[in-house]
């Protein structure tokens, strides 16, 4: 847990928030009839998230305390991971476990990640851990804690729900008594029960996840990377190999392979039918692999002992010793620590190169720190499209005197996340009466080969090409502001500003853009 909370608070203020975690942030911070609102008719999946986070928020409104719960709860994942290898194959493999779980470079992604997952795979390594109390108690009471906890966890993401199955191929694995099969049934089905209205409402707002798209094999593969100590060479090959071995410890890979196998393999095949998957949705998958790859350096570690030194004396500190039992042990529980801390050590630059905003698919900051720097108090602004206002929300500094040109209804008022804008003849309305806009953008939302389906969004980018031109244009890390002036005035531009004359949309006169680094 030390190592886990160290890792996921090295760089937590990485220097801006990305999109969903400007939701996040700017929902939490409503109110909470304004949060139930919302609900009603977009991420009703993440209510009791916002909920949590708006309790947290409460105390200090910023990007530290937005992730703090996310590092929390993944320092406790850490601990419970370690928990269940204690009680499933000894402290040595509960050690290397929890430590494998700390420092695998996506545990450490999502711990510094304003969103409700690492949460999620807390819940679900504590539900596991508490399944093996209430088999291992054999009272009905011991139940009540493992579905009160499995009903939460489904609540912060329903995706969670998944764990069920895998709980249920742990039974049919150890082979528990029929009453155990019957009181587990009854804390599953309670927890369906709780869950069905949330899914429910969520089936009417599946659209927000209409970008997702079937999984191939290559998608099991960088699961399967992403899941490893090491993303490649010989640590991942290690890896798979340790978890191999692992699966002769039976008591634990009842446990470990279910949960690493059975959600993410649901979620994809059914994915091939309607798109849900995506690697964050089963994060708490990870705890399995984690557990069988401890497993099988524990099995490696037994045959050294029993054959190769067992009995012998070496040399240590200047004196020959017998290593034998109980100091064995130890020697090899160390060597264990040694080899997961190189691992870490070798891996560094991939953590390091984490916690970098540049890292996320946006960062929210840059685009508020270009507006200070170009607009001038009282500009139009226009976003393409509409989602581009999360960064007004977010950062309000660099939009607080500009006059958003297309927002009809403000985001908190109208039930929405980024606002209601004006209809499509009201928008032209409002850009005939100015003579420049500022437009905040994507640069593919700018490209007039693919329209876009939503008709205010189309309505933009015809007034832009038939009356305005561009004027000048700054890019930086994948966000495009752009200055356009209309065409009969285009002749005389504001002096001391690089214009461009009758330049299509999508055409600008000079670019300064830096390489945008791919997405985790």
């Amino acid at each position: 847990m030390a190592a886990m909370l160290g890792i996921g608070l090295w760089g937590l203020d990485r220097g801006g928030m990305w999109g969903d975690e400007s939701v996040t942030f700017q929902v939490a911070r409503r109110t909470v009839p304004q949060i139930w609102r919302l609900l009603h008719d977009v991420d009703a999946v993440h209510g009791l998230y916002y909920l949590v986070m708006h309790a947290v928020l409460a105390v200090h409104p910023g990007e530290v305390v937005l992730r703090l719960p996310s590092v929390c709860a993944a320092t406790a994942t850490a601990g419970l991971v370690a928990a269940l290898g204690v009680r499933l194959a000894g402290p040595r493999t509960g050690l290397w476990a929890g430590l494998l779980y700390a420092i695998t470079p996506m545990t450490g992604h999502y711990a510094q990640e304003g969103r409700s997952y690492a949460l999620v795979a807390a819940g679900v390594a504590g539900a596991t851990l508490l399944l093996l109390r209430a088999v291992d108690a054999g009272t009905a009471r011991a139940w009540w804690p493992y579905g009160t906890v499995v009903a939460l966890t489904c609540l912060l993401h329903e995706l969670a729900v998944l764990v069920l199955c895998a709980h249920a191929a742990t039974l049919a694995l150890t082979r528990v008594p029929r009453r155990v099969w019957s009181r587990w049934g009854c804390a599953a089905a309670a927890v369906v029960l709780l869950l069905l209205p949330l899914v429910w409402v969520s089936q009417g707002q599946a659209g927000q996840v209409a970008w997702l798209v079937p999984p191939g094999w290559d998608r099991v593969e960088r699961l399967a990377r992403n899941f490893s100590p090491g993303p490649d060479g010989v640590v991942f090959w290690a890896a798979l190999l340790l978890t191999a071995l692992g699966l002769r410890e039976r008591r634990l890979a009842a446990v470990a392979l279910p949960l690493l196998l059975v959600p993410p393999g649901i979620l994809m095949a059914v994915s091939q039918v309607r798109p849900l998957y995506h690697d964050r949705y089963v994060l708490y998958a990870l705890a399995g692999g984690s557990l069988l790859v401890a497993a099988g350096a524990g099995r490696v570690a037994g045959v050294l002992e029993r054959v190769r030194f067992h009995g012998r004396r070496v040399r240590i500190g200047g004196r020959r010793m017998r290593i034998r039992g109980r100091r064995m042990r130890a020697l090899l529980g160390v060597t264990g620590v040694l080899a997961l801390t190189v691992t870490f050590l070798h891996h560094l630059p991939v953590h390091r190169q984490d916690r970098s905003a540049a890292q996320r698919p946006d960062n929210l900051a840059v685009v508020s720190a270009l507006a200070v720097r170009q607009m001038r108090p009282g500009d139009p602004v226009l976003f393409v499209p509409s989602v581009g206002r999360l960064a007004a929300l977010a950062y309000p500094k660099g939009f607080r005197q500009v006059r958003d040109i297309a927002l009809r209804e403000p985001a908190p008022r109208s039930g929405t996340l980024w606002g209601r804008e004006a209809s499509p003849g009201e928008l032209r309305h409002r850009l005939a009466a100015v003579d420049r806009v500022w437009v905040v953008a994507e640069r593919d939302a700018l490209d007039a080969r693919r329209p876009p389906a939503d008709p205010v969004e189309r309505t933009k980018l015809a007034v832009l090409a038939e009356e305005f031109t561009l004027g000048e244009e700054h890019v930086r890390d994948g966000v495009v502001l752009r200055r356009y002036v209309r065409r009969q005035s285009a002749a005389e531009p504001p002096p001391g500003t690089a214009t461009t004359a009758r330049l299509p949309v999508g055409r600008p006169a000079s670019v300064t853009k830096r390489p945008r680094p791919a997405r985790w």
